[in-house]
């Protein structure tokens, strides 16, 4: 399949949009620029929409096209997937346009059952794990994920497109009143702290141990490291300031969110108060202009605002704001054995909720070339495409006998976008094959996979003992 040509049927989801907007199907095929009898094929099902007209979508009506796109929720349909495909169901492999037709006609049910196959598995291992929680490491790592704080976090952002509208104005307007974009970030965000009568001093690292911040209220002074970069320092000052500028927000934002896990509110806190200071470094408007005139340039835009290539990049995950939209990109960090220690998107990729990630995916090889940008086209298995640059970066820290981590971060978006980032010239991406990966190894059915490491859950292994092939796990088909 092309990477430019993928084409959706939209029917059901284009005449809910041509409706809400109150225009006819000749109104909205002028304002396209395309024929009344196209979209009302369209409409029909009868005719599969482009990657072009859905881009004149996203232009015409400001729209994300991942809202136009089947399974638009990809992570209520990975999550699906998954959980029918456990072996207790007894399901087989089902026909990806049946799951898709759950999905589309009854969201709703397939996001409790999802809930429903979670409490299952929880009932279920929760004895074995309580009497030996060594026993069956999978069983495990599925009751972690039904418990883990950070899961019911990361699905309150990945249900406002990693977007956080009142936070994202209160920094923009605190940026510009300090005019971050005249003066020297540090010495402003430093004054404003001395505003409220705290002072920023930066610790030798013997003394700060292993911490990189800490507030001393007592004192009034922020205490950081010297192991931290520049860019984190005012990083660190920016959540800070979070805290104690925009503190009526964050908690407005937390009583909605109503999480049961009181682990889970605290997290929330952390993670929205790194957001205001993220959002503060990197004001909307002058960031997306910003992102917008380099396409989207990573490295460039970091030395322009002074941010790390790992800040930078999230920061490009949360650029969709109504009216103003960036590309809307996905965001993965990964550590050398795969463990995924940060993810969003503010777009319709999947993430496996166990498992780590596919090895086929740029985001591991990128530990083979560090600090360089390596650039992929990849193909999921239910048709989509997405455009994926991946590069390493170091954590902050590192000294002699105690080198500083290496993480991989990955950024993507939907390959339809992908002729606006500059990350895409030279490539051809009419002609350019995809690389067809899977969630994980637990979760993929693709046969004859060299880099496989165990056969899928719901499928039984296959051993042949006179044939040695390049795939060292093989499997029964359906």
């Amino acid at each position: 399949m092309a990477a430019r040509t993928e084409k959706l049927i939209i029917g059901q989801r284009l005449r809910v949009l041509r409706q809400s907007l109150g225009l006819t199907q000749a109104q909205m095929a002028a304002e396209l620029g395309v024929s009344a009898s196209y979209i009302t094929l369209i409409e029909a099902d009868q005719r599969p929409a482009s990657a072009r007209l859905l881009m004149r979508l996203a232009e015409v009506y400001d729209l994300n096209i991942t809202e136009l796109a089947p399974s638009a929720d990809a992570q209520l349909a990975a999550d699906f997937a998954s959980a029918l495909k456990d072996p207790a169901l007894e399901t087989g492999s089902l026909p990806r346009a049946e799951i898709e037709a759950v999905l589309q006609s009854s969201p709703r049910i397939a996001a409790a059952f999802v809930r429903l196959h979670d409490r299952y598995r929880e009932a279920l291992v929760m004895p074995q794990a309580d009497a030996n929680p060594m026993t069956d490491r999978d069983k495990v790592e599925a009751l972690a994920e039904t418990t883990r704080p950070v899961e019911q976090v990361r699905a309150w952002f990945y249900a406002r497109g990693n977007h956080v509208d009142p936070l994202d104005r209160a920094a923009e307007a605190l940026a510009e009143e300090l005019a971050l974009h005249r003066n020297e970030p540090h010495v402003a965000l430093s004054a404003r702290l001395g505003a409220h009568g705290i002072h920023v001093r930066i610790l030798p690292a013997p003394v700060m141990g292993d911490q990189l911040r800490r507030f001393d209220q007592h004192r009034k002074e922020l205490l950081l490291s010297e192991l931290l970069g520049q860019s984190s320092r005012r990083f660190q000052i920016g959540v800070l300031l979070a805290r104690l500028e925009a503190e009526d927000i964050i908690a407005a934002l937390v009583a909605g969110a109503a999480l049961p896990d009181p682990a889970a509110v605290s997290l929330m806190r952390v993670s929205l108060a790194n957001y205001f200071a993220a959002a503060l470094l990197m004001p909307y408007g002058r960031f997306l202009a910003a992102c917008e005139s380099t396409r989207y340039d990573v490295e460039l835009l970091s030395h322009r605002f002074g941010t790390s290539f790992e800040q930078t990049a999230h920061r490009m995950s949360t650029l969709q704001r109504p009216q103003a939209r960036g590309i809307p990109f996905f965001f993965v960090r990964v550590d050398r054995a795969g463990n995924i220690s940060k993810r969003f998107s503010a777009g319709r990729f999947p993430f496996s909720r166990f498992g780590g990630t596919c090895p086929l995916w740029n985001i591991h090889s990128a530990f083979e070339t560090p600090d360089q940008v390596q650039t992929q086209v990849i193909r999921m298995p239910e048709g989509a495409s997405y455009f994926s640059i991946a590069r390493t970066v170091s954590r902050a820290g590192g000294s002699h006998g105690a080198p500083s981590q290496r993480l991989a971060i990955g950024l993507g978006c939907d390959v339809a976008y992908a002729p606006r980032l500059i990350y895409a010239d030279g490539i051809d991406l009419d002609r350019s094959k995809p690389v067809d990966i899977g969630l994980n190894c637990y979760l993929c059915e693709r046969q004859n996979c060299p880099a496989r490491a165990h056969a899928p859950i719901n499928r039984k292994l296959a051993v042949n003992e006179r044939e040695r092939s390049l795939a060292i796990f093989r499997f029964e088909e359906g």
